[in-house]
C-alpha cells in the first residue's frame, strides 16, 4: 500500500510532485522515489511513497520502470501470482516477487484490458514512453483514492487531496457544493470533491492523457452491469456464497509482512477473523472498548464482550484497546487526516486501532467492512421495509406515533434512551416515498431543514444533490424492479454511494495516516456478484437481516455470535458532544468561520445545540458533522486555498 503522485505536461512538474510526495509520506514511510521523463513534446513526473507489503526488497521500489513503461501504483493485486504464471507462459520475464511488476507486465501485454483481470484494490499511473501518454486507473469498487486536477495542457494527480492543496493551494478554492453535500450526508458522495476543479477518477474507469492534449477513457467495471448479470439465471453454475467468501479471505491474506484482523465481535468481522484463522492459526485480532459512562449515555452494546468470546472460541490473541481519546485534540487532527469534510466519529476508532497495530509491528489488517451494504445489514434497510408497511396504517395512528415520539426525551439521568432516538428517527422518514425515505433514513436533514441551516443562495445546490441521489437510486437493473427487490435497490445504492463515499474513504485515510493497510474481503468483485445474485428476501428474512450471510456464517461461528443483535462500528458520540466538546461547540462552531461567513445560519446551529442539551432531540451527529466541517474548512484554508 502506497501513495502516488504525478504531473503530466507541467513545466513545474518536478517541483509539484516533490512537494506532493513529501506530503504523502505517511502512506509510504519505507521508501520513496521520483522519476522524470522529458522530451521535446512530453513532460511527465511520477512520484511514489512505498509501504512495503509484498516483496519488500529494493528491486520492487517505485516508480517501477522497464522497457518504455513507468508505473506508480497504490494497492494490492490479490491474484498477481495467477497472472504472473499466465504472463510467463507468453514470454514475460520477472526479476522481483512483487505484484507491482505483474501490473506493469500485464499492462504491456494487454493494455487497459488488463484492468478487468485484476482482483484487488488499486489506483495507478502508467507512462508509455513510445506513445507519449499517461494513463490513470482506479479499482472498480473505489477502494483506493485518486484525485485529479486538469491544469493547463495536462493534469496533476495524487492519492490524497491534501497533497494537491499543499502543492497548489493558492490556485485552488473550496467547492461549496461539496460542503453542502457534507452537511447533508456527513460525507462527500462520489462525483463531488472538496476543492473546485478537482475530481476523483471514477471507480472502475481509466483515462489516457496524450501529448497533443486529447484524452480517451473507458469503464472496465460497472456495478449496475455486474449486478444485472449476477441477478440473471438460476445461479446453478455459480460457486456458493460460502465458497466465494472463503476464497476472498484467502486471497486477501497474501503478504510478506504480519497480518491481523479487526474484530468487533459482530458477524462480519467474526467471519473474516474465523476464516483468516483457518489459513493462519497464529493470526492476531484487535478490538476496541469504551468507558462505561460513555456507553451508558450512548446506550451502546458491549461489543468487546463478543470479541472476547470469539477470540477464546478460536484460541487467538486479542489485543483490546480502550478508547479514551482527547476528542478536543483529535477533531482538528481528524479533519486533516480525512482529507475531505467527513463527519463520522468511527474514523477515530480506525485510526487509533491502526496506530496500536502498527506499534506492535503489524502493517496489514483485515476488516469486515462492506458486508452491511451488500447483504442488507444496516438498521435503515429493515426500517425502510417496515416503513413501507407502516404507510398503510391509518393516518390518525401515524400522527399519534409521531407526536408521542417527538414529545419524549432522548436521555434521562445520564442514560440514553435508544428506543426513543430510533422512534424519532423512524418518524422522520416513515411516511415518505421509497427513494426519499431511503435517503432520509441515513442523511442528516430533509430539504427544508438543510435550507434553513445554510445560506439561502445554496438552495439550488441542495436541489441538485437530492436529484443526484434519486438518479443513482433509480439506476438499477430491471431485475431489481418490484417490491420483493426493495432490499437490493437499497444495497446497490449503498454500494455506489455510502460504501465508497464514507466507509472506504475514512478507512483508507485513517489507516494510511497510521502507515497501515486495511483490506476489505467483502468489498471484492466476486463477493459483490454473489451478493447481487441473491434475492431481497435472502438478505432480509422477516426481521432477520443479512440472513444469507448468517446462514453461511453458522459453518464457522458459534450461534451467540451469529444471532447477536446488530451493533454499528460507532463511538460514544452523545457523551463526547455532551461533555468533552461542550466548550468547542460554543467557541469553534457557533463562533466559527462558517457561521461568520454566512454559510451556516447561526440561529439554526444554536437550535441544534439547544435540542441536544435539553434532551429534546438527539442532534449529536449533526453537531459533530458541523464541527468537523468547520475544522476541515480551517485546515484546507491554511494551505492557501481560497474560499
Amino acid at each position: 500500500m502506497c501513495g502516488v503522485a504525478g504531473a503530466f505536461q507541467q513545466q513545474d512538474g518536478k517541483q509539484i510532485v516533490s512537494v506532493m510526495t513529501d506530503r504523502l509520506a505517511h502512506r509510504g514511510p519505507d521508501t520513496h522515489g521520483v522519476v522524470e521523463h522529458v522530451t521535446p513534446s512530453v513532460a511527465v513526473v511520477l512520484g511514489h511513497r512505498r509501504l512495503s507489503i509484498i516483496d519488500p526488497s529494493a528491486g520492487a521500489d517505485q516508480p517501477f520502470a522497464r522497457g518504455g513503461l513507468t508505473l506508480s501504483y497504490n494497492g494490492e493485486l490479490y491474484n498477481f501470482r495467477e497472472l504472473r504464471s499466465e504472463l510467463e507462459s507468453s514470454g514475460a520475464r520477472f526479476t522481483t516477487g512483487s505484484d507491482t511488476e505483474v501490473v506493469l507486465e500485464a499492462w504491456r501485454r494487454w493494455g487497459a484490458a488488463c484492468l478487468e483481470r485484476f482482483r484487488g484494490m488499486f489506483a495507478l499511473a502508467v507512462y508509455d514512453e513510445d506513445a507519449g501518454s499517461l494513463t490513470l486507473a482506479r479499482d472498480g469498487l473505489g477502494i483506493k483514492p485518486l484525485y485529479v486536477l486538469p491544469r493547463g495542457d495536462g493534469v496533476v494527480f495524487a492519492s490524497e487531496l491534501k497533497a494537491l492543496a499543499r502543492a497548489l493551494g493558492e490556485e485552488l478554492r473550496v467547492d461549496p457544493a461539496a460542503m453542502v453535500a457534507s452537511a447533508l450526508y456527513y460525507w462527500v458522495p462520489p462525483g463531488h470533491c472538496g476543492l473546485a476543479g478537482v475530481h476523483q477518477l471514477p471507480a472502475g474507469t481509466w483515462r489516457t492523457y496524450r501529448s497533443d492534449g486529447t484524452t480517451v477513457g473507458g469503464t472496465f467495471w460497472d456495478p449496475v452491469a455486474v449486478a444485472a448479470e449476477a441477478s440473471a439465471g438460476d445461479g446453478s453454475a455459480r460457486p456458493g456464497l460460502a465458497t466465494v467468501i472463503e476464497e476472498s479471505v484467502t486471497a486477501h491474506l497474501v503478504a510478506d509482512v504480519p497480518v491481523a484482523t479487526f474484530l468487533s465481535g459482530g458477524l462480519d468481522s467474526s467471519i473474516i477473523t474465523a476464516l483468516a484463522h483457518r489459513q493462519d492459526p497464529g493470526i492476531a485480532a484487535y478490538t476496541i472498548a469504551f468507558r462505561a459512562v460513555d456507553q451508558r449515555l450512548e446506550a451502546m452494546p458491549d461489543d468487546a464482550y463478543y470479541a472476547r468470546r470469539l477470540a477464546a472460541h478460536l484460541g487467538i490473541r486479542l489485543h483490546e484497546i480502550e478508547l479514551q481519546p482527547d476528542v478536543v485534540e483529535m477533531l482538528p487532527r481528524m479533519a486533516e487526516v480525512l482529507d475531505e469534510p467527513v463527519g463520522d466519529p468511527a474514523a477515530i476508532n480506525t485510526l487509533l486501532l491502526c496506530e496500536a497495530a502498527r506499534a506492535a509491528g503489524v502493517k496489514v489488517l483485515l476488516s469486515g467492512m462492506g458486508a452491511d451494504e451488500l447483504f442488507g445489514g444496516y438498521r435503515k434497510h429493515l426500517a425502510c421495509l417496515i416503513a413501507r408497511r407502516y404507510r398503510n396504517t391509518p393516518r390518525p395512528l401515524r400522527h399519534a406515533v409521531r407526536r408521542t415520539a417527538g414529545a419524549l426525551p432522548v436521555a434521562i439521568g445520564g442514560r440514553g434512551l435508544r428506543t426513543v432516538r430510533w422512534g424519532q428517527r423512524f418518524c422522520s422518514f416513515a411516511e415518505l416515498g421509497e427513494e426519499e425515505a431511503f435517503r432520509r433514513s441515513y442523511t442528516l436533514y430533509d430539504a427544508g431543514e438543510l435550507g434553513a441551516l445554510l445560506d439561502p443562495s445554496l438552495t439550488a445546490t441542495i436541489d441538485d444533490l437530492l436529484a443526484e441521489h434519486a438518479a443513482t437510486y433509480d439506476d438499477h437493473p430491471a431485475a431489481f424492479d418490484g417490491p420483493d427487490q426493495h432490499v437490493n435497490r437499497m444495497c446497490l445504492a449503498d454500494a455506489r454511494l455510502f460504501m465508497q463515499g464514507l466507509n472506504l474513504t475514512y478507512t483508507d485515510r485513517a489507516s494510511m495516516a497510521a502507515s497501515t493497510e486495511v483490506r476489505v474481503p467483502f468489498v471484492d468483485r466476486d463477493v459483490f456478484a454473489a451478493a447481487f445474485a441473491l434475492g431481497g428476501r435472502d438478505k432480509i428474512r422477516g426481521r432477520t437481516q443479512k440472513a444469507a450471510l448468517k446462514d453461511v456464517g453458522r459453518r464457522w461461528l458459534p450461534a451467540e455470535i451469529v444471532d447477536r443483535p446488530k451493533a454499528s462500528f460507532g463511538a460514544p458520540l452523545r457523551a463526547w458532544v455532551t461533555h468533552d466538546l461542550r466548550e468547542q461547540l460554543d467557541d469553534v462552531l457557533v463562533g466559527g468561520e462558517l457561521v461568520a461567513s454566512g454559510f451556516l445560519n447561526a440561529g439554526s446551529v444554536q437550535q441544534l445545540l439547544t435540542d441536544q442539551r435539553t434532551n429534546r432531540r438527539d442532534t449529536s451527529k449533526q453537531l459533530w458533522q458541523l464541527l468537523s466541517l468547520e475544522h476541515w474548512y480551517r485546515s484546507i484554508r491554511s494551505t492557501g486555498v481560497s474560499a
